[in-house]
């Protein structure tokens, strides 16, 4: 038996492939691939394997985690060129190694949140936007454990912003809280509609950069 930790990049079209349909995604490739993924025992066993804060539908990263174990004990090496073949466009293992720290470690996500704007612009917003983001409160509707959605002050789970203005757009490089409890990048654009309306973006797009341990380490 081997465990693995795959790093694998999600881009272009694959970012509207839901969490459910993505593990199906990379099942199939397993199998294509010869790789007997380990499954867990009783009447309905499923394989071992799990992706590490699964990303949002819509949003792209170059840092997703897939941890799984296969029955036969299997080398690192290889393993991208022997899954990439066989994922679809937009999908692509790019490291493969075995788990160091166990996913509760995972700590912190950097995130590049672009705010786009058709008409260009507004004076002054990427400055109005980075002091609302580091402000003594960011208060938002986020869904809690109940999943019910209630007024939240994320301003404790944002660790830093930097914001400019660019090519019609407003660039966020942001790191975040990643779990327990963690906020999605994409709520400080609702941050942004909500306290400051004037600047509302036409369309958002958030790219995760990284995943950090308590150290601010890359996470492994």
């Amino acid at each position: 038996m081997s465990e693995f930790r795959l790093t694998f990049v999600k881009e272009g079209r694959a970012a509207w492939i839901s969490h459910l349909d993505l593990l199906r995604t990379f099942q199939r490739a397993f199998i294509r691939s010869g790789l007997v993924i380990r499954h867990s025992e009783g009447f309905h066993p499923h394989p071992i394997m799990s992706f590490v804060l699964p990303l949002s539908v819509g949003q792209t990263s170059v840092c997703e985690l897939l941890d799984f174990e296969t029955v036969e004990d299997l080398p690192c090496e290889g393993m991208a060129e022997r899954l990439n073949p066989r994922l679809p466009e937009g999908i692509r293992v790019t490291a493969c190694r075995r788990p160091v720290l166990p996913v509760r470690e995972m700590r912190c996500l950097e995130a590049e949140v672009t705010l786009e704007y058709d008409r260009g612009v507004p004076a002054g917003a990427a400055e109005a936007i980075a002091a609302l983001l580091t402000g003594e409160q960011v208060v938002v509707a986020k869904r809690n454990k109940k999943k019910q959605m209630v007024d939240t002050d994320i301003r404790p789970m944002i660790h830093s912003v930097e914001a400019e203005s660019r090519d019609g757009a407003v660039a966020l490089r942001v790191r975040v809280q990643g779990q327990n409890p963690g906020v999605n990048p994409a709520l400080l654009a609702a941050a942004v509609e909500r306290h400051l309306p004037a600047l509302k973006p036409d369309f958002v797009r958030v790219r995760r950069t990284a995943m950090l341990d308590g150290h601010g380490r890359p996470f492994a």
